[in-house]
């Protein structure tokens, strides 16, 4: 640890590299650092942007209008004598958002990981198949994509079209079907699995060839290669890429608000976190419990984060003769 007396020539001999950080560092408090204790503050009262005057702290409050469902409350009284109810609709957001990520992820890691494989091969015209498939990944989140994808699974689009043509009778409008809405958004992120495939494609391209040679001279088939040689080897990958795909999951919103017509569809089916946090905020200028909303889904990425990392003491290899 430095000393007061050697903090100044620290400083001198290291001028130079804090002047070229000086324009990351005002980003970092201003644009983060500051806003991020600024909403701490603000999830403890009932602060509304239209009258900022009548802002009162409410300590736990609006953390109680959240989880006091679970507990049978339906209203309660704050610490500023203010009767509040209960959020009836979090719990399912919640919900949603949680089937979303856990079934979401997988199934587009799986997917990805199949076709980057199959990209891997030396076959005929295979640069441009990658091409084809990273292009959706390209589009992301975008207005447009959600817009044809409603457009897509309606009662009358073309995915209708298509399986009555195969004879299909007394088909649902997907989109509004509370049955199947959420499963479009599921379909939609597994067809967006270009990212991950190229993340898998660049980790498969460092796996030496020497390692599947051997493995053919002793006899072993491609299916017990892939689940000796690739998932261990691939395995640091799967793990980056695991983690970056499960925050993004839960950060989904426009999707959501397009397809769910920006009330979460049907049954509230697709009342995703995001949406419901950006209703409170927005429609109905509950900012402070906006707040509350946004650092607790903060606490549940990082303990999903932090429990992914813990289990991959288990199931990662480093190559260092675990």
């Amino acid at each position: 640890m430095l000393k007061l007396s050697e903090f100044v020539p620290f400083l001198k001999r290291n001028a130079a590299g804090y002047m070229f950080l000086t324009p990351w560092l005002i980003g970092f408090f201003v644009l983060t650092l500051y806003p991020l204790a600024y909403s701490l503050g603000l999830s403890f009262t009932n602060y509304d942007f239209t009258k900022p005057d009548s802002t009162q702290w409410i300590g736990l409050g609006n953390y109680i209008k959240m989880f006091g469902s679970i507990f049978g409350i339906s209203e309660f009284t704050s610490s500023t004598g203010e009767v509040m109810r209960v959020d009836p609709y979090y719990l399912k957001s919640l919900s949603v958002t949680l089937n979303y990520v856990f079934v979401s992820v997988p199934l587009k890691l799986v997917f990805a990981l199949a076709i980057a494989v199959l990209m891997n091969q030396k076959l005929r015209g295979v640069s441009f198949y990658r091409v084809i498939y990273y292009i959706p990944t390209l589009l992301g989140g975008s207005v447009a994509i959600a817009v044809l994808w409603r457009k897509l699974f309606e009662k009358d689009g073309l995915v209708n079209g298509v399986l009555a043509a195969l004879g299909f009778t007394n088909l649902p409008s997907w989109i509004t079907n509370p049955n199947f809405a959420l499963a479009t958004l599921i379909l939609l992120s597994v067809w967006q699995f270009g990212s991950s495939m190229i993340i898998f494609l660049a980790g498969l391209k460092q796996i030496p060839q020497e390692y599947y040679d051997a493995a053919s001279v002793d006899g072993a088939t491609k299916l017990r290669q892939f689940f000796s040689i690739t998932i261990p080897l691939l395995s640091p990958v799967i793990l980056f890429t695991l983690v970056i795909q499960i925050i993004s999951a839960f950060q989904v919103f426009t999707q959501a608000y397009i397809i769910g017509g920006g009330k979460g569809g049907v049954l509230n089916s697709t009342l995703f976190y995001t949406l419901h946090l950006y209703i409170q905020g927005w429609t109905y200028h509950q900012m402070g419990y906006a707040s509350a909303m946004a650092w607790v889904l903060l606490l549940i990425i990082g303990v999903i984060t932090a429990v992914v990392f813990r289990s991959s003491d288990w199931w990662v290899s480093y190559g260092v003769g675990e």
